[in-house]
């Protein structure tokens, strides 16, 4: 896939009719419900049906099931991922036509122009991050812009254009598409290594978040002070001399700016002390306890009551595939979450030992590793994330858009779980995961899905299946 480099932004009214290629993405579906908002006609194609399909089909963008070079119809602009191979025949064909094309990143960096530009980064987290701070923002009136990689809870889509002068955004750093981005603000939860086929070293990854945490526009860098990485960062930034942004750290280290203090954890919820005052999350994970405090520095540097800042984050409600309850069949919980590197791994599945802690239940995860390259980079470390569950059902590899790497399979992370940890089933037949799962569960569990691929439709098929097995 490589790295991406940044381009000039075009002006909205420039773009003319703008064709989407994979509209329903979680990364596409945003920015095009955006540009139907702002009056721009859209339309889009991708391999299957979708809730983001129908929602953007109902805002008025034409959408296709597949993908067909007719379906460019009149677009003047097209809109690809770097998931999107260069033979893919929309693809193709508007580049025969010469018509312009343009990463999402550069088409929503349009969409962004004249606003103050909120970009969240971070190896883990940006999701949750930035839907807090556009869910703060919107609860205290100030009815910001925001695009999204997972729509808020009770959203169709992940994109809204608001009348206030905010617009906040999720920042990959996957494919260097966050230097994209015309940002006042910039969020960095945390700096972990990932994405290696595309940035080539640890090394490297650092050092693309130093260009975005120094970009030209920026006034204001909020990031983590308790993250190594992020506290590697801040010193650099420090260090790197001219006239850098302020800099707002968050966390609980007796030198953060924003101080986390008290923090207690309970069913899948939290309270904690912050900024000297109580604040009571109901999503789970000491994670989302930092998301909240870098979303709360965010909106006090936007000129928001503290007060108010705080009861917001009190009322948010969480995002799609994070930590999201599927369904509950006699007493068991299923959720499903999206995370996929193995620190993420390793936090969902403490938050769902949380979850258990008073019901004296097991936490049961259903894995899918996502992407050959990075199982390949990181499977020790899926592995030993895994051991914080009591039973894991590991599914094989969602390679997505790379191609099959010999040798590497969902066997080897199972096989590497330590003995007297995790009880591990490896299930390789995808249809055969879910039946598997609700065999194991009892009474009392907390199940969860993990992975980025498509072991999100698992979840729902475990309920169906619970419910088979128990008559529900």
């Amino acid at each position: 896939m490589g790295l991406l480099t940044p381009v000039e932004l075009v002006e909205v009214s420039e773009l003319g009719a703008v064709h989407f290629i994979a509209i329903g993405g979680s990364g596409m579906n945003g920015v095009a419900s955006a540009l139907v908002q702002l009056g721009v006609e859209v339309s889009g194609s991708d391999r299957q049906d979708s809730k983001y399909l129908q929602a953007l089909a109902a805002q008025g963008a034409r959408v296709h099931i597949g993908h067909d070079a007719t379906q460019l119809g009149d677009a003047r602009t097209v809109v690809a991922s770097s998931a999107i191979r260069e033979d893919n025949p929309e693809l193709a064909e508007a580049r025969r036509r010469g018509l312009r094309v343009l990463h999402r990143s550069a088409a929503l960096g349009s969409i962004m122009l004249g606003r103050r530009g909120v970009a969240v980064a971070g190896t883990h987290g940006k999701t949750t991050t930035t839907a807090m701070v556009s869910h703060l923002l919107t609860r205290v009136g100030a009815d910001p812009s925001y695009v999204i990689g997972g729509a808020l809870t009770g959203a169709s889509t992940g994109g809204h254009i608001g009348g206030g002068d905010a617009f906040v955004v999720e920042a990959d750093e996957s494919d260097g598409s966050f230097l994209q981005y015309p940002a006042e603000i910039a969020v960095v939860t945390n700096v972990d290594p990932d994405h290696l086929s595309n940035w080539g070293s640890a090394e490297n990854y650092a050092d693309g978040f130093l260009r975005f945490a120094t970009a030209p526009s920026l006034r204001l860098l909020v990031v983590s002070a308790d993250d190594p990485g992020a506290v590697a960062l801040t010193e650099r930034v420090r260090t790197a001399g001219g006239t850098g942004p302020t800099i707002i750290t968050y966390g609980g280290s007796p030198t953060a700016d924003v101080r986390i203090t008290d923090a207690t954890f309970a069913g899948t919820g939290s309270t904690f002390t912050l900024d000297g005052a109580p604040v009571r999350l109901d999503v789970p994970g000491a994670y989302n306890v930092w998301n909240a405090a870098a979303a709360y520095a965010v909106a006090r540097h936007l000129g928001v009551d503290p007060a108010a800042a705080r009861a917001a984050l009190e009322t948010y409600g969480g995002t799609y595939r994070r930590f999201q309850l599927v369904g509950t069949v006699d007493d068991i919980r299923v959720y499903d979450d999206y995370a996929h590197h193995p620190t993420e791994v390793a936090n969902t599945l403490r938050a769902a030992r949380t979850g258990v802690a008073d019901s004296g239940g097991r936490v049961v995860v259903c894995y899918q590793p996502h992407l050959y390259t990075r199982t390949r980079d990181f499977w020790r470390e899926l592995a030993a994330a895994l051991e914080i569950a009591d039973q894991a059902v590991v599914m094989d590899v969602c390679g997505d858009r790379e191609d099959p790497i010999p040798g590497i399979d969902g066997a080897l992370v199972a096989e590497a779980v330590a003995p007297g940890t995790a009880e591990v089933t490896y299930e390789p037949d995808w249809d055969a995961a879910a039946p598997a799962v609700a065999r194991i569960a009892r009474p009392g569990d907390l199940v969860i899905t993990v992975g980025c691929g498509d072991v999100t439709k698992v979840a729902p098929l475990i309920v169906d299946a619970l419910r088979h097995e128990r008559g529900a």
